[in-house]
């Protein structure tokens, strides 16, 4: 299986930095969104973000010039016709990603792999919306995605071995490294991370210590970049809530639920970093 033309559902957070790193590694990408307004967004903060890279002498501006080059972007899925693998980076809603997995089947070429950038939910429901579950697997990654090395290729019980051999060698091509994981809630990162970062929340609630001692706890005892309450502001606390919920509604393991904090703050619409307020004031 040969990749040489890339296409990415969603030109966001993730879809864009995807979309960057797959441009700037040489490839072909096609990007989509909902509405005009939206891909226009997102096609701008990919040119921010590499000119910051140009700023910082990272890349040379006649990098920059050649990535966005080879980034064209659409407002129709019929535009990924003639791709050879496309990744879905859409919200973390079962209904959407199903929807654009069954309408991806019809337009995509019958050899294009489908992968899912899904941080929790089941890959293999949005394989069986397609006549190809062999050719579907998940692409997890992590945010941001120009600077995050890891990629979680998540197997269904349907997925190929070429498929995953193809998607390791295209990790490998765009500077990722690639782990292997098996088709369950959280795979492996976030079932680790989640019960990490709501036991902080919780200890938060309770009033065991203050947001400033909890994070200066974890990043200079235990040597961590950045504490775990910063760190949901960064993901982002409607994110974190999404994604524990997930993984709660299939294994119902305590640690896993979303503490009554973090779904007041979400219902209040202070989702951390890109609301300017979390746990801390931005």
């Amino acid at each position: 299986m040969k990749i040489d033309k890339v296409g990415v559902v969603g030109c966001g957070q993730m879809g864009g930095g995807i979309a960057q790193v797959s441009a700037q590694a040489g490839y072909e990408v096609i990007v989509s969104e909902i509405n005009e307004e939206l891909l226009q967004r997102g096609l701008s903060a990919i040119n921010s973000s590499l000119t910051r890279n140009v700023e910082k002498g990272r890349i040379t501006a006649t990098d920059k010039d050649a990535t966005l080059s080879r980034i064209k972007g659409t407002t129709d899925l019929k535009d990924f016709n003639d791709c050879d693998l496309v990744i879905e980076a859409a919200i973390e809603n079962m209904d959407l990603k199903k929807s654009i997995f069954a309408n991806l089947d019809k337009v995509t070429p019958r050899h294009a792999i489908l992968a899912s950038n899904s941080s929790c939910l089941s890959i293999i429901d949005m394989a069986m919306e397609t006549t190809k579950p062999e050719l579907v697997l998940g692409m997890h990654f992590f945010n941001p995605v120009p600077v995050m090395k890891l990629v979680e290729i998540v197997k269904t019980i349907a997925t190929s071995d070429e498929t995953v051999k193809a998607c390791q060698e295209f990790c490998q091509a765009i500077g990722k490294t690639s782990i292997i994981a098996k088709d369950t809630p959280g795979f492996i990162v976030n079932t680790i991370l989640m019960p990490f970062m709501l036991e902080a929340v919780r200890m938060l609630e309770d009033s065991v210590a203050t947001a400033e001692d909890i994070d200066n706890g974890i990043q200079l005892g235990l040597n961590h970049p950045m504490g775990p309450l910063a760190l949901i502001d960064l993901i982002g606390l409607d994110t974190v809530f999404n994604i524990a919920s997930g993984i709660y509604e299939e294994f119902r393991a305590p640690r896993f639920a979303p503490p009554v904090l973090l779904k007041k703050m979400v219902i209040a619409g202070r989702f951390g970093r890109k609301s300017g307020w979390g746990f801390y004031k931005y």
